[in-house]
């Protein structure tokens, strides 16, 4: 097996995008399957909005586990493990015969699809330091942002010419070959020495610990805060894509094309300026892209009131996605950074931080606001300006380190536990 360092960053890059990509693959592929599960399953549509909300619920409680695992038993082992185990539950889904089964394997299915994006990110930090981790994560970023528009145009042309389990045999298929590239190209890259004790006792006081420090809550809260203000658009999609543009089903593509195609844009961006463009400065001129973004936004909506149409209803969202791509690296690699020997645990409490982050926008604020077009701008900038504030708040902390070091453990609790 291959020392870390000696795979080329693109053969990494493949693999761990690859090993991100089937979470939301599991989520955006079976959309256009709806209406032909719901009819051969006898589901209505409240139902058929459960298999996309047990998945996301045990998605989201299993992504606090996946990090530990990984920091006591290997990455590659978790990652495999996870692998096999969405295998098995993407066959039990296809084998469905009613809703019940089909719940309890999508539920499987949430539980291990979270395993190549959490411990991916920590095996990005094993295998690079500074420069060329800033660059891997940007270019397995760029592969990642592709995931949600290409997901529901394969799982399209699937039922064009299968039935919907082909669908979930596509993902089958998908995993046994992530399956088969582990195997062959990802080497271990947390050695046993460095490994943490197999103790939910331990594990509860790294995780006590890591949200104690205010610095890992600033910059966890940074990136979730800024990202939200994007997800209240895809969140809201049905309602800003058809009530408030007027546009039909078949027109979903004029809200996430930009978006992606930001997102996809500013990673490639942050992985050629990396070694060239300090990080902070990075971070600063990806929140002046969301600034920008902001202001045309609210302008726009509030000049247009209630006839909003394309493309400037969806220009705005292109350059926020863009500064939140420049923005996202750098803040992730701060918190790995922050904890060498448990980067698992941290990279799955920024996981959950999203996560929790995105549940409220989507249950709470996103009924409340997509029935205007500037409640949903007005909604994001103020996502927008939170997540800058809590970047400002860790920026002013860094100067007062730097400014006082003898009094820097008086100032924050220790990063490394």
């Amino acid at each position: 097996m291959s020392a870390p360092h000696t795979i080329s960053n693109r053969r990494l890059a493949l693999l761990l995008g690859g090993l991100a990509m089937f979470g939301p693959f599991s989520i955006d592929t079976i959309f256009p399957a709806f209406p032909a599960i719901g009819a051969q399953l006898g589901a209505d549509k409240v139902a058929m909005q459960q298999t996309i909300s047990v998945y996301l619920l045990t998605y989201a409680l299993m992504s606090l586990v996946h990090g530990p695992l990984s920091d006591t038993f290997g990455r590659r082992r978790v990652i495999l493990g996870g692998l096999f185990v969405f295998l098995l539950a993407s066959v039990g889904c296809a084998l469905a015969t009613d809703m019940g089964t089909l719940l309890l394997f999508r539920g499987v299915q949430g539980l291990s699809a979270g395993v190549g994006f959490i411990v991916g990110r920590a095996v990005i930090r094993d295998a690079r330091d500074g420069d060329d981790a800033q660059r891997l994560m940007s270019q397995v970023s760029m592969i990642f942002g592709i995931a949600p528009a290409i997901a529901p145009i394969m799982g399209g042309w699937i039922l064009g010419w299968s039935a919907w389990p082909m669908i979930f045999w596509f993902l089958a298929g998908f995993s046994l070959l992530l399956i088969v590239a582990v195997v062959g190209w990802l080497p271990e890259t947390h050695p046993p020495e460095a490994r943490q004790p197999a103790s939910p006792r331990h594990l509860l006081r790294d995780y006590v610990g890591i949200v104690r420090n205010p610095r890992f809550l600033r910059l966890a809260l940074a990136g979730s805060l800024s990202f939200a203000g994007l997800f209240l658009y895809i969140a809201s999609a049905p309602a800003f894509v058809m009530d408030l543009l007027h546009l039909d089903e078949q027109q979903f593509a004029w809200l996430f094309l930009p978006t992606i195609g930001g997102m996809v844009l500013g990673a490639f961006l942050s992985g050629r300026a990396a070694g060239r463009i300090e990080g902070t400065r990075l971070v600063k001129l990806g929140y002046a892209c969301m600034a920008l973004a902001m202001v045309a936004n609210v302008g726009y909506n509030a000049w247009a009131g209630e006839d909003i149409e394309v493309p400037w209803a969806v220009l705005p969202m292109m350059l926020a996605a863009l500064g939140v791509a420049l923005v996202f690296p750098i803040l992730t690699l701060a918190i790995l950074d922050m904890y060498p020997r448990q980067r698992g645990a941290a990279s799955s409490l920024q996981a959950f931080s999203n996560l929790i982050v995105n549940a409220v926008v989507a249950g709470v604020l996103s009924p409340l606001l997509s029935h205007h077009g500037l409640h949903l701008a007005l909604g994001m900038a103020a996502f927008t300006l939170l997540g800058w504030l809590m970047w400002q708040w860790e920026a002013h902390a860094h100067r007062r380190r730097l400014a006082c070091p003898q009094n820097a453990a008086a100032l924050e609790p220790t990063d490394q536990l």
